[in-house]
């Protein structure tokens, strides 16, 4: 049987729109947004809500619908435009969307471009530059291991489509290509500066860190945690791709992949997170594996920031709203 339609129907889409960052708190919404990592949740009384993101171009914002049903969830999937009928409040120093209504919309009647942060020529210039970083490591094993990646035309499809993360930070189509990209530039930089680091080394660590993310995120449609993700991580997943990656290296050039370099890498992959209670099985014990951890520490946390403020941009002050996770609030400056 068919499911029932749902009582909204969003129809086509309103001919004008406000952008995530120009919403501001008690605003009336109608408009177009992309739909990613819908979940239907029970609250503190056991009654079910619908929680999705809602995204374009400049950042995204949570939306709630309280008393929502399957009828709802099922109005629409993770990657879909959808029209939203709600208003905008301040909860816990988070502006969300409170939602009246939720459905749809045909896509071709949506300019895609508003809802990407990263364009298609984006990508092709973040994909060359990746390739020109990368091409500039010495040969042997390392330049082997990254020429291998990279041979990888499924792998890199999917990487170059994958979001970072789901919400705090890169979290766009193209999100992991583009936080890559800026370690290997900040890695190119700060290894001169420290002649013991080896260069080649930090930069391998950089391109194989979050490459589990990969298999742990779904990124054709919308963005949310796959089976494997959720059971294993992305860590222990990338380890597992180092290990086949190495293995096809050893297969193509016919000649063993030193020990001590391989366990190196994999070091880097399995400390990146840099302490226990962020996730990370070893804390770092090398010199490329505790740049990677900062590098990769400071990139995802001032990207987060950045959009923080960005997604705030419309409500007024100089502050942020107070950030529980973070345990504060940050200074956007008065003067715009």
């Amino acid at each position: 049987m068919p499911p029932a339609d749902p009582p909204f129907r969003a129809g086509r889409p309103p001919s004008s729109r406000r952008r995530v960052t120009e919403l501001a708190p008690q605003t009336s919404v109608d408009q177009v947004f992309l739909a990613t990592h819908k979940q239907l949740r029970p609250n503190r009384n056991g009654q079910l809500y619908l929680q999705v993101e809602l995204a374009d171009r400049s950042g995204s914002i949570t939306g709630r619908m309280w008393n929502a049903s399957d009828v709802e969830f099922e109005a629409f999937d993770d990657g879909d435009f959808v029209r939203v009928e709600g208003m905008t409040q301040l909860y816990s120093g988070n502006l969300q969307l409170i939602i009246q209504g939720i459905g749809r919309v045909d896509p071709r009647s949506v300019d895609e471009s508003e809802y990407q942060v990263l364009s298609a020529a984006d990508v092709e210039r973040l994909k060359a530059e990746l390739a020109a970083i990368l091409g500039s490591v010495r040969p042997g094993p390392l330049r082997e291991l990254c020429d291998e990646v990279l041979a990888d035309a499924e792998l890199m499809k999917v990487f170059c489509r994958s979001p970072a993360g789901v919400k705090h930070h890169h979290a766009h189509a193209g999100g992991l290509l583009e936080h890559v990209v800026n370690l290997l530039r900040l890695a190119d930089r700060v290894a001169p500066l420290y002649p013991a680091i080896d260069r080649d080394l930090l930069l391998v660590g950089v391109l194989l860190h979050d490459m589990g993310k990969t298999v742990e995120l779904e990124s054709e449609h919308g963005f949310s945690y796959t089976d494997a993700g959720q059971l294993l991580g992305h860590v222990l997943l990338g380890l597992e791709q180092v290990e086949t990656k190495i293995a096809q290296v050893e297969a193509r050039t016919g000649q063993r992949f030193d020990d001590e370099l391989a366990v190196r890498i994999k070091h880097m992959v399995a400390s990146h997170h840099g302490q226990y209670e962020f996730g990370a099985p070893k804390l770092p014990m090398t010199l490329e594996a505790l740049a990677l951890h900062h590098l990769d520490h400071m990139d995802a946390r001032l990207a987060g920031v950045l959009q923080l403020m960005q997604n705030e941009a419309a409500i007024d002050g100089g502050w942020t709203q107070f950030q529980q996770s973070l345990g504060r609030k940050f200074f956007r400056g008065r003067n715009g």
